[in-house]
Formats: C-alpha cells, sequence, structure tokens
C-alpha cells in the first residue's frame, strides 16, 4: 500500500483546518496512508484534534491508516493530556 507524508505547518488550529482537513482527505482519496509530519507543529487546538481523529476514522473507513511523525513536545503534551496519543500509530 502506498504511503504519502503531509507536513503540518506551525499550527493546527481554527484558522487552517479546513484546508489540511481536505488536504489529508484527497490522499486518502487516492487509497494512500498518510504519515503526518508534525515537526513544525508547536500548537494545536481542539478543532486540530478533530481533525486528527476525523481523517484517523476516515483511513479506517477505507483500511488505511495515519502516522504521526516527529511530534513536538508541545504537541505531544497536549497529545498525552487528552489522550489523543493512544489512538495513533507513529512512524
Amino acid at each position: 500500500m502506498n504511503t504519502e507524508t503531509y507536513k503540518l505547518g506551525e499550527e493546527l488550529d481554527s484558522f487552517n483546518y479546513k484546508q489540511v482537513q481536505e488536504e489529508i482527505l484527497a490522499i486518502l482519496e487516492k487509497g494512500c496512508n498518510v504519515v503526518l509530519d508534525m515537526a513544525a507543529c508547536k500548537y494545536i487546538s481542539s478543532t486540530g484534534l478533530r481533525v486528527l481523529l476525523y481523517t484517523k476514522k476516515m483511513a479506517a473507513s477505507k483500511g488505511l491508516n495515519i502516522y504521526l511523525k516527529d511530534v513536538s513536545a508541545e504537541v505531544k503534551d497536549i497529545m498525552d493530556v487528552t489522550g489523543f496519543n493512544n489512538f495513533f500509530d507513529y512512524a
């Protein structure tokens, strides 16, 4: 199965979530797994977390997966506190 990498910007929040979600879904539509390169992302809001969860569910419905890569310490803390770290596989 093919895999494509998607690089997140500095933030994933209510200002850019729609574009990020659409771009990830477009990769899934091609039948590819997605590796989210999160090295540059220093902040993720609740809206951003929702995007991750939604795209993960969409990937699973197609027999695909979303992997997180190079999660920054700031985002890792947020994911640990919310429990989201348990939902994802890491590349």
